[in-house]
């Protein structure tokens, strides 16, 4: 199976304009993105598809691979499968451009169990690591059955601890997704689900429209850039690896 990993990058974005471009250690967001996913050992490509110049011209200037896309495309997974569909890769990995701290054994593990087992659509997700995240709208929390397939995606504290002895089933989701190329293709085509616009989750879509998402638990101390403070956050914590 042919394997790609895509890096949506947009400009426009309502709490953090231009946050691919935003600076971090020196490097853009979408740089160290693409930098990290291009050390999967799986992948056999990496592209950055964004509808806007200026991205375009940053990543072609630390030599990535990037492809324009039309602005019309309403969500990341639409872009995605924008820069994917005249080729001929089988699997797809949607790892989104704010996602500094991702690792490429996370990437790699979607593609292993992808390339593997009988799936349509796979993602990620690691322990919640405080209140703070249980509570953060910005962090996005699932919860599984006993096969590991998602029930439910929620910016709200779920499951609700009602006791305090629920810690170990408490999980955020990351925002990385394995497709295969014609569930992609078929779920773009899919209209907006009234659970995803109340969210404003699309995975939701997916589960709305009675399919099922495989989530890979991992271990994941790291978080996507929703905000300013977010933006600090990981500025403080790179800086310090770099010194």
């Amino acid at each position: 199976m042919k394997k790609i990993i895509v890096i949506p990058a947009r400009y426009e974005s309502t709490r953090l304009p231009g946050k691919p471009l935003l600076e971090v250690s020196g490097k853009s967001l979408v740089q160290l993105v693409y930098e990290r996913a291009s050390e999967s050992r799986l992948a056999d490509s990496v592209i950055v598809a964004t509808d806007d110049r200026r991205i375009m011209d940053a990543a072609l200037s630390f030599g990535a691979e990037a492809v324009m896309t039309s602005p019309s495309c309403k969500s990341g997974t639409d872009r995605v499968f924008e820069a994917v569909k005249d080729t001929d890769f089988d699997l797809i990995i949607n790892v989104q451009g704010d996602e500094p701290f991702i690792r490429p054994d996370m990437i790699d593990l979607l593609f292993s169990v992808m390339e593997n087992e009988s799936l349509d659509v796979a993602t990620l997700c690691a322990p919640v690591a405080d209140d703070n995240e249980y509570s953060n709208p910005n962090t996005v929390k699932v919860v599984l059955d006993k096969n590991g397939f998602a029930l439910y995606f929620s910016r709200s504290p779920i499951p609700y601890v009602r006791n305090g002895n629920t810690r170990s089933m408490l999980y955020k989701h990351i925002g990385v997704y394995g497709f295969k190329r014609e569930f992609l293709q078929q779920f773009v085509s899919m209209q907006k689900s009234r659970l995803e616009e109340t969210e404003s989750l699309e995975q939701l879509r997916i589960l709305e429209n009675g399919y099922r998402i495989k989530v890979l638990t991992t271990h994941y101390d790291g978080f996507g850039i929703d905000t300013r403070e977010d933006l600090q956050r990981a500025r403080l914590i790179l800086d310090r690896k770099v010194m």
